[in-house]
């Protein structure tokens, strides 16, 4: 036999006026009538949903430390019960605990703008840079000189955004250009060649020349050059350290000019400036063009090169923009916004 809080909670699903000062009899009674009127699921859904009530209402039961018992697990059910009944309801109000549930304590913190949050020395050359103009490429080197707010001597980067896709075999851009200025960097070249080779190589300036025992060098992971120039008829020796050269941006491709049988020419305009670019996953073409030291007419004669140098590059069935943005910055520098120099 049902008990009298069963059949109260019950009366109450059924939406019924009963209380407990009503009889058993008379409440079962009045859960009989409504019961008529209602579909048997609709029945069988009140049943369950009572049956766990009166669990978890039932005051011999004592609370569990884990499991369906527990305060917390009898709280989820209750919650549960009563989302339910308002979504029967249509009722799609979020109560309050629902509200503050995701709001975390304490004040909201304050964010400050991200220029407010670089050091002082790049606030102070961020002045030079108005956000709003799209400088000319002259203009844009002359303020990029001004603006390193580091101590060392920083480089001077381009970054041009293409309208390419990189997935494209004809779309790929890779390419190599000479700087008539250099980088401003030490390039050190190393030279994988018969022994025949090794002293013109020397004499261009290889810094590091060798046979068998360069290899020997590499089976220890010893990389001691940034260019890697080989023969042709070297490079299947080199196939066994692709997955160390090929991650690092060393492995010779003619592409790039790395593999020649002129050894000692391809060194020469290694060491003079030549420097490989390459569209990256993003469709963007990073470079360094030079030092701040060099001032901004080198510069121009840099940049200038390289972009004749992009414009060569330019995909025959390309539809849309070949370039979209354009920016330049020093190594730690602010951006700044270049106008279209590749038509």
């Amino acid at each position: 036999m049902a008990k009298k809080p069963e059949l109260l909670e019950k009366a109450k699903k059924l939406k019924l006026g009963v209380t407990s000062k009503n009889t058993i009899s008379e409440i079962e009674k009045a859960i009989g009538v409504a019961e008529a009127s209602l579909k048997p699921e609709k029945v069988a859904k009140i049943e369950k949903e009572t049956a766990v009530t009166a669990e978890i209402s039932d005051t011999d039961v004592k609370l569990a430390k884990s499991g369906k018992r527990s305060e917390k697990a009898i709280k989820e059910v209750s919650e549960k019960i009563a989302k339910e009944e308002r979504k029967e309801k249509g009722d799609t109000t979020p109560t309050s605990e629902e509200k503050t549930a995701h709001v975390k304590k304490g004040a909201k913190p304050v964010t400050r703008p991200l220029i407010e949050r670089r050091g002082k020395k790049y606030q102070k050359v961020a002045l030079l840079v108005d956000k709003k103009i799209t400088y000319n490429l002259k203009e844009a080197l002359e303020i990029a000189v001004k603006t390193n707010p580091s101590k060392f001597d920083a480089s001077v980067e381009v970054h041009v955004r293409l309208g390419v896709d990189p997935r494209q075999a004809d779309q790929n851009i890779r390419a190599t250009v000479s700087l008539p200025n250099g980088t401003g960097k030490t390039v050190r070249v190393a030279v994988f060649a018969p022994d025949s080779e090794h002293a013109a190589a020397k004499n261009a300036g290889a810094d590091v020349v060798g046979d068998e025992d360069f290899l020997k060098q590499l089976d220890k992971e010893e990389i001691n050059f940034d260019i890697l120039v080989a023969t042709p008829q070297y490079m299947p020796k080199l196939g066994k350290y692709a997955r160390l050269l090929g991650p690092r941006g060393l492995m010779p491709n003619p592409k790039s000019g790395s593999v020649a049988t002129n050894v000692a020419g391809a060194v020469t305009e290694a060491k003079a400036g030549k420097v490989e670019y390459r569209v990256d996953k993003q469709s963007i073409v990073h470079l360094g063009i030079g030092k701040v030291s060099f001032g901004a007419v080198k510069l121009l004669e840099n940049a200038n090169a390289f972009f004749d140098s992009l414009k060569s590059q330019k995909p025959t069935g390309l539809k849309s923009a070949y370039v979209k943005t354009t920016s330049i910055s020093t190594t730690q520098g602010p951006g700044i916004k270049v106008e279209n120099v590749v038509n």
